[in-house]
């Protein structure tokens, strides 16, 4: 039975081809705009991902205040300063914690032969390079043993190099940082970095070796990341434990401010599922557009074979053979659609490639901009809501052909 409506719904298609085919290209046009609309919520998606990585997604940054509430008889305005005790102590007492380093800065006159600029030098540990993110262009990145033995070595940002250096190579030369010699040993890859952000304009130089160009005692800050998804309670312990060292209320939210990326990676992340709703629906709509389309032309279609149904009936057609004859026209019209606007999709994709959106506001942000990302979800969706829109198009039309009175169709004119 299913092979000969098959055969029944393409002799009808057939019959009238010219009409089939505009039917079929709206429907066809529908169904790429649902898919490139999705695609587009997706490369969206995957956009504000690329950015937030940029940066490390799974990062807290602990940045020392000031007391704002009294707390075991102390007053409140005293300064909370960080040590390398508090950096172990959070290392031993909080086990979501993957990888953690202090950070000392200062901004240093940085000299090679007549060239002098002043940028931000970064003390840290070799772990570093994992908690910011950091990929490596040339050379290396300082380790453990560099650490230990207080080594003048220094890794550059990658405008760093070029204003250094320009297209030379800087590897294993020598630039002096406030009058100290330092070996270059690596230069870094560029980040997305947007407005006055200096995030390329820096230089990372060993922890212990960054105490000949400033006091390391107190801390500017600690950067660790994370493998927990529940970073809210993470954040609590850390302020818990650092209270009780510290003796301030854990509430203070002054005394220690605490930067979680995953709290914009969550804000955008419902941006973006806002998005995609927004836009499969408007996709949806456009598709319904060539639903009505459908449903005209199979109405057109039943009244054209009125008579047609009628000698059918006479025959001992059923009222459901009646029925699956007309759905089944109208739902293998959706599906060639369908098929046909599921490959311009994927044309117009393929031919478009990358759309900006971060890098119209940021250097070397090209990994924050839009490609439009056809998944096996996206096609799913995009399906289902076409079989829908297709049954919906074919019930009237397959409903009133299966109720014509045969005696009446057959007098039809």
């Amino acid at each position: 039975m299913f092979k000969d409506l098959l055969r029944e719904a393409y002799d009808a298609m057939r019959y009238n081809r010219r009409r089939t085919a505009l039917t079929m290209l709206g429907m066809a046009w529908g169904i790429a705009t649902v898919v490139m609309l999705l695609a587009y919520g997706n490369g969206f998606g995957q956009a504000c991902e690329n950015i937030f990585a940029n940066f490390g997604t799974k990062l807290m940054v602990l940045v020392p205040g000031r007391s704002s509430m009294q707390a075991g008889g102390q007053k409140a305005g005293v300064p909370l300063r960080l040590t390398l005790d508090d950096v172990d102590l959070l290392s031993s007492n909080v086990p979501q914690i993957m990888r953690i380093t202090p950070d000392v800065s200062k901004t240093c006159h940085i000299q090679y032969e007549t060239r002098t600029y002043d940028f931000s030098v970064h003390g840290e540990y070799p772990s570093a390079i994992s908690i910011r993110a950091l990929s490596v262009a040339q050379g290396r990145f300082y380790n453990l043993e560099d650490q230990v033995q207080r080594a003048q070595v220094v890794v550059l940002g990658s405008e760093t190099k070029e204003k250094l250096f320009s297209g030379r190579n800087a590897l294993h030369e020598h630039v002096r940082i406030d009058g100290i010699s330092f070996e270059v040993i690596g230069v870094l890859d560029p980040k997305m970095q947007a407005g006055n952000d200096n995030i390329n304009r820096v230089l990372y130089v060993p922890f212990t070796t960054m105490s000949a160009l400033k006091d390391t005692h107190y801390l500017d800050s600690v950067w660790f990341n994370y493998e927990t998804p529940e970073y809210m309670r993470l954040e609590g312990s850390v302020r818990y434990v650092l209270a009780m060292q510290h003796r301030y209320n854990p509430k203070d939210r002054r005394a220690l401010q605490v930067f979680n990326l995953m709290d914009q990676v969550h804000e955008f992340a419902v941006i973006t599922m806002g998005l995609k709703i927004l836009l499969g629906f408007i996709g949806t709509l456009t598709l319904g557009i060539g639903g009505v389309g459908l449903m005209n032309i199979m109405l057109v279609s039943v009244a054209q074979r009125t008579r047609e149904i009628g000698m059918e009936k006479s025959l001992g057609a059923r009222r459901r053979d009646i029925f699956w004859q007309f759905l089944a026209e109208a739902l293998t019209i959706s599906f060639v659609g369908g098929l046909l606007g599921v490959i311009l999709a994927y044309a117009v994709s393929l031919s478009v490639g990358r759309l900006t959106l971060y890098s119209a506001m940021a250097q070397h942000a090209e990994g924050g901009d839009i490609r439009l990302v056809l998944d096996p979800l996206t096609l799913l969706i995009a399906t289902a809501i076409l079989g829908l829109v297709g049954l919906a198009s074919g019930m009237l039309p397959a409903i009133r052909a299966s109720r014509l009175d045969p005696i009446e169709a057959l007098r039809y004119e």
